[in-house]
């Protein structure tokens, strides 16, 4: 995921719809619940539009990306947070987080089971003792179901993306194909492809992972609600407490 220098350009277009004033609040309100420190890593941060909102809410903020496309984009948005190349199976800070956050599904984003826990682990290591990580992450059921073998197509102001699926039933995975086609400035279009992919673990695998790292997983959230988890459940909400 390391790439995506076409997406990087249209992915706000592509997300403006994304409620991202509300996703922001209902991570803090996590965060403050469980008392999680200020000193905050955004793993996988993209273009920063949720980074940013949780440096304005009062966090010290260190936005890590893969992708230096994306993190142009962040850096030309606000100076408020530290914005670093970084995959995250890769995570080194110079001061250990005292909270890390994972948004809009990027740990579904890393390529197998193996990349997750190494993730985990690694950002276990850059966390303080005591530290909390809070994620979210697409389900089975949403893999199998709703992006499954489908195409969504966005046709917006500036922007055209046919959004093609292709679901890995081995792994619960999902090969995704983007054909983009963009405005210039002088008003003419061009075209673009970007293909990337997503896995999806069950709660329990994700659980075995944590623990393997380090941490407790102390919250499990239906997302954007503070409900249990469902069997058709799109999206979780993961809160989990580093313990050694």
């Amino acid at each position: 995921m390391a790439g995506y220098g076409e997406f990087a350009g249209v992915y706000d277009l592509l997300t403006e719809n994304v409620p991202y004033d509300e996703i922001a609040a209902y991570y803090n309100s996590i965060i403050t619940e469980l008392g999680g420190g200020k000193r905050l890593l955004d793993m996988g941060c993209g273009t920063g539009s949720l980074t940013i909102r949780l440096a304005d809410m009062g966090y010290e903020v260190v936005g890590a990306d893969a992708s230096a496309d994306m993190l142009s984009v962040a850096a030309r948005k606000s100076d408020k947070v530290r914005w670093i190349c970084q995959s995250m199976t890769e995570t080194e800070l110079y001061t250990a987080a005292e909270t890390a956050v994972s948004t809009l599904d990027s740990v579904n984003h890393l390529s197998d089971k193996g990349e997750i826990s190494v993730c985990f682990q690694r950002l276990a290591e850059n966390l303080t003792a005591g530290g909390l990580f809070v994620f979210d992450v697409n389900t089975v059921c949403k893999h199998r179901e709703i992006l499954g073998n489908n195409t969504f197509v966005y046709d917006i102001d500036g922007v055209y993306c046919a959004w093609n699926n292709t679901f890995r039933p081995e792994d619960n995975g999902v090969d995704i194909e983007l054909d983009l086609f963009y405005e210039n400035e002088d008003g003419s279009y061009s075209r673009g492809y970007e293909s990337f992919g997503e896995i999806a673990l069950t709660v329990g695998e994700l659980t075995e992972l944590l623990e393997d790292a380090g941490f407790e997983v102390v919250k499990i959230y239906d997302y954007l609600t503070f409900d249990p988890p469902r069997d058709d459940s799109e999206k979780l909400l993961i809160a989990a407490r580093k313990i050694n």
